[in-house]
Formats: C-alpha cells, structure tokens, sequence
C-alpha cells in the first residue's frame, strides 16, 4: 500500500513527520511518499519535494510563485496517475493542497485533510470545497468540528500535535551556559519564522527593537532561534555588529521556556509559547498589497493563534506599520520591568494549552489514515 503525503513548511513537516513514524509503527510495510522536510525524510517518507521550494507567504508573494507551483502541481499530478497510491494525507497548506485536492478527485484516490484551513479566520466559502473534495477531516482545535458538521463534512477532533513535541530538556543553566548567555540577566528570545520572506521582514525589526530596550535596560540579553527551515546564513546579514546576540538552531523551545519575554512572528509559535507560559508579543507583517487583501478578508478580531484559541487578546499584537522599534520597545520594556504583568500574563497562556486537547494527535491520525486505507482495500 502507498500513501502520498503534502506538506508545504515547518510546521506541516513536523506534524507530518509524527504521523509517518505512527503509520510506520503499525504497518512497516507501508510505502510512503510526499512533499515535506528533513523531517518527514527521516521518519521515513520518500521526497518527491521539500518543503523549502515550495515555503511563501502573503497573496502577492504567492503569486511570484505561481509558475513554480503550477509546475509542482503538474508534477504531483503525474506521480498520482503513475503511483496511485492508495490514499492521500494532506496537511495544512490550503492555497496548494485545495488545488492538488481537485487534482486527486480525478483518481478516486480518498484524501484526509489534517491540520484544516482556518476557514473560521477568512474565506469561510472554503469549508463547502473542502467537504465537497475530501473523504475525512482531522482538526486540531474543538470549536471547528461544529464547522464542519454543520457544512456536512466527516470530522474528527484529533487534539494539537504541538502537544506530542512541546518539552524542556535543559535546566536554565545548562541551556544559557551552552548559548553563551548570563542565566541571572533577563532574557529577550526572538523568533522571526520559519519561511526566508518571514526573516526578511520580521528579524531586522525584532532585531532593532532588541536594541532600543537595551537602550533603557542595559542587563537585557536577546537570543535568535532558528525554525528548521532557516540557516545560519540567511540571518547572517542581519546581525552584523551584534555578535553579543546568540544564534541557535534546534533549541527553540528552550527559548520559548527559558526567555523573559518572546518575540514571535505569528504562527504556531505563538501556541507553542503558550503552552510554556512565556510572555510573548505577536508581530507580522507582509506586503502592501497582501496586507490589503488580508484587511477585506480576515474576519476576526486576532491574527495570532494563541488569541484565537484563547477567544480574547492575551498577548500583544503589532501588526504590518506598528511592526517598528519605537511601537514595541515601550511594550517589551513594561513587562521586563514589572514582573507582575509577566506573571499575569504567564497565568492567561497556560490556560490556552488546555483547550488543544491531549497528546496523540499524530497517533489518532494514522489510525485514521489506516481505516480509510483497510476499507478501501476491503472493498470488492
């Protein structure tokens, strides 16, 4: 049996890797390809793509990239009518793998969406296309099952993978000691994204704003962490001249638990730096145009995920002209300096990681991927 699987960044590469690992566990034997990262390729899938051709951001970047993804697609399309495989997982991503979706639906080849589109954040007329093109929709937050339900979609609530990964394995002192930071100063962690665009316009700013609250609080120490997708040198321009700032790879969560207060370009981090109480501003920003586009069509109040799934704003959110020192500095600078509102603060985001569920989601996905695949081969 073979099962495709399309992920198209960071997050979608590290959820879709625990579910290659609980397919595998259970059917060995299972031959599994996709579109993801390093690690979905190490828990066992076969690369047709990775992730970093394929990872933008905004409308008008996207449509840059329209020829590139038009000849992924076309590609894809060739490997599922030579393949066939059995069954097809897609994860997240929606502009790509709502298109790829219509492409399958030629094949009578049954899809699984994990990890939905927000269709309760913007474009809500998705939710009929998506009932309408796959067979099973696994969701990560409890308030979209009525959604799909109500649109006549088979869903089921798997809980957030974040849950399976999100732990500290470092004491503070080991972890500041290996970074080259004072364990007894305060700590401001940065997390600029996981996509090249991301770092372009959200580290420089976050840089820039570090610097601004050294300026009144000179003890302040900041670290950059980098998403999987990132390396050194596509961050190294930015940080000519501050070689007292650290940067790591593979130890963001540490950040996330062991920082004072975070920098987060908006996204799953911003969940996952609840889930270890930290602090957190949430900034984005994209083009004029995207931003534009996104004004008209964005219909709830929040952009980061962490306010969403608290239904209020907990963490701060500065968005596209306010992404500037002079606006977030002033911020950043309170909460450093009053340790009540961090612990306020702290208290509000740990109530967040109770409404993801419980850990297993990647399990609870395999063992549906797994029936559809046994009802398929079962029938005459």
């Amino acid at each position: 049996m073979r099962i495709l699987i399309v992920s198209g960044e960071a997050s979608g590469d590290l959820h879709g890797s625990g579910v290659v690992t609980a397919i595998k566990q259970r059917e060995p034997s299972i031959e599994i390809f996709g579109v993801g990262g390093d690690l979905m390729q190490k828990a066992g899938c076969k690369l047709i793509y990775h992730i970093e051709q394929l990872s933008v951001m905004g409308f008008t970047e996207i449509l840059r990239h329209l020829p590139l993804i038009r000849r992924v697609l076309r590609n894809l399309d060739n490997f599922l009518n030579s393949q066939r495989p059995d069954m097809v997982i897609l994860i997240d991503y929606p502009d790509f793998n709502l298109r790829l979706a219509r492409k399958i639906r030629k094949y009578d080849i049954p899809i699984l969406y994990y990890i939905s589109p927000q269709v309760w954040a913007w474009r809500a007329r998705r939710i009929q296309t998506i009932v309408k093109l796959v067979d099973c929709i696994a969701v990560v937050f409890p308030f979209e099952v009525e959604l799909y339900k109500k649109a006549g979609g088979k869903v089921f609530f798997v809980g957030h993978p974040i849950l399976e990964v999100l732990k500290s394995q470092k004491t503070k002192s080991v972890f500041c000691d290996q970074a080259g930071l004072d364990p007894n100063r305060l700590i401001v962690g940065i997390l600029p994204g996981s996509r090249i665009m991301e770092i372009k316009k959200m580290l420089p700013e976050m840089l820039d704003t570090l610097m601004e609250v050294k300026k009144g609080i000179s003890e302040v120490q900041g670290i950059v962490g980098l998403a999987p997708t990132i390396s050194y040198s596509d961050v190294a321009e930015y940080l000519k001249g501050k070689d007292d700032i650290p940067v790591v790879a593979y130890d963001t969560y540490e950040i996330m638990k062991h920082s004072d207060v975070l920098l987060v370009t908006s996204g799953t981090a911003t969940l996952e730096s609840a889930f270890f109480g930290t602090p957190l501003l949430v900034l984005y920003r994209m083009s004029r145009l995207s931003w534009f586009i996104a004004q008209r069509l964005v219909k709830i109040p929040y952009i980061g995920l962490v306010n969403v799934v608290a239904g209020t704003r907990i963490a701060p959110e500065f968005l596209q002209d306010e992404v500037k020192p002079s606006v977030i500095a002033p911020v950043v600078t309170e909460l450093l300096m009053e340790p009540k509102k961090r612990s306020s603060m702290t208290k509000k985001l740990l109530q967040v990681k109770y409404k993801l569920g419980t850990p297993g989601a990647s399990s609870r996905v395999a063992e549906l991927a797994l029936n559809i695949l046994t009802s398929r081969v079962s029938k005459p």
